[in-house]
């Protein structure tokens, strides 16, 4: 070391200095595992003088845990590769303690092979043990309270879906009344005209409860279900739509243009809800002085059905979340709705592998549903 320290211009006396004075613990072992010599900060640590720990062996300073892995994890480590990383190890306190820390162990070995020593590096690891702790606490009551949240959320989805499912029964009742009412009763022009509300009423409650059993289903699980017809024509099916949603909107003016070459491979319900979440729209945002304009065509390749309104365009902030669920954009105090309508007709665009996009701009809001045909085969048929 004399020599070393010559060569280098640096007294034998400042090496001394730099081992037993440095800011971190150091231990330096012989082939026996005992320690040779200990600066002065590892044995202020454990509460000893430097000199009394000449001699003894490693394990003397240790807790018992740390004896035992250093013996089974440390120790092979070393043999294999020379040397091991921050490794977490508990020394044993003069009063009975245990003082935390991370240490980087290193051994050297001769010639011949023959370990030489081992040496240890030693940084107090408390405050960074404390830190840990208090990160895999965080982290342990993260998750306990997304669990709890998911918990309470799935209740809420199955609560949603037993009692949309429930109301349905009443509601069939009341539709059932107005037809009665207005196919049998003999009724005056104000009686004629609360029917109508009264159907309107029944015609919006069975969509939000369509687009809540869907959005429930969804989340819990089972997501848009399919039943495709490849035999029974679509057109019916939208024309059904339109005559619902005009009977009860006499005064808005909606155009359509249907031209579906039949048969069209598709579950002829899902795109009659798809339409109808799109007409609403149009019928609840659109400028009610001008047209709403409804079209329905095939080509060789794709189904697309349109529905297009005059009035204000759609806002940016706005379009980025138009399918999201609850999300209703500038709603007036006389609009009424979940939030859920386009967020259901999307999702059923994807369950038929097809797109809806929409295109907003001074003139008209244009929503497209596009869907790719499928081939019918001659068994279908």
């Amino acid at each position: 070391m004399s020599e070393s320290a010559s060569r280098a211009g640096v007294p034998l006396e400042d090496f001394r200095d730099i081992f037993y004075e440095a800011p971190c613990g150091y231990l330096l072992l012989g082939a026996d595992n005992r320690i040779r010599a200990a600066n002065r900060r590892i044995a202020e640590w454990i509460g000893h003088a430097a000199e009394d720990l000449f001699g003894r062996p490693l394990s003397d300073v240790l807790t018992v845990p740390t004896r035992i892995f250093y013996e089974t994890n440390v120790s092979p480590l070393l043999r294999l590769q020379g040397f091991v990383d921050e490794v977490a190890m508990d020394f044993r306190a003069g009063d009975g303690g245990k003082v935390q820390c991370l240490v980087n162990v290193t051994e050297r070995r001769d010639a011949a092979g023959d370990l030489r020593n081992v040496r240890l590096a030693i940084f107090r690891a408390a405050a960074r043990r404390q830190y840990e702790r208090a990160l895999i606490d965080a982290n342990d009551a993260t998750e306990r309270a997304v669990a709890t949240e998911r918990e309470s959320s799935h209740l809420r989805e199955q609560f949603i879906a037993v009692l949309g499912h429930d109301l349905r029964n009443p509601l069939a009742s009341i539709s059932s009344g107005v037809r009665l009412l207005g196919a049998r009763e003999t009724l005056s022009v104000r009686g004629r005209q609360v029917l109508t509300l009264m159907q309107g009423s029944v015609i919006r409650a069975s969509e939000l409860i369509d687009n809540v059993l869907d959005f429930a289903r969804g989340r819990l699980g089972g997501g848009l279900t399919l039943s495709r017809d490849a035999v029974a024509p679509l057109t019916p099916v939208l024309q059904q739509v339109v005559a619902e949603l005009r009977s009860v909107n006499p005064d808005r003016d909606v155009r359509v243009d249907f031209a579906v070459a039949e048969p069209v491979d598709c579950d002829r319900v899902r795109v009659g809800q798809l339409l109808s979440n799109l007409l609403g729209n149009a019928l609840t945002h659109g400028s009610k002085s001008e047209p709403i304009r409804v079209e329905a065509r095939t080509d060789a390749e794709t189904l697309s059905i349109t529905v297009a309104n005059g009035g204000a365009p759609i806002d940016e902030a706005t379009m980025a979340r138009l399918f999201q669920p609850f999300f209703r954009g500038d709603i007036r105090a006389t609009q009424v709705g979940l939030g859920l309508g386009l967020h259901i007709a999307s999702e059923i665009a994807k369950a038929h592998d097809g797109i809806l996009l929409v295109d907003s701009g001074t003139t008209e809001t244009r929503f497209t549903f596009t869907m790719p045909l499928r081939e019918i085969s001659p068994v279908a048929l």
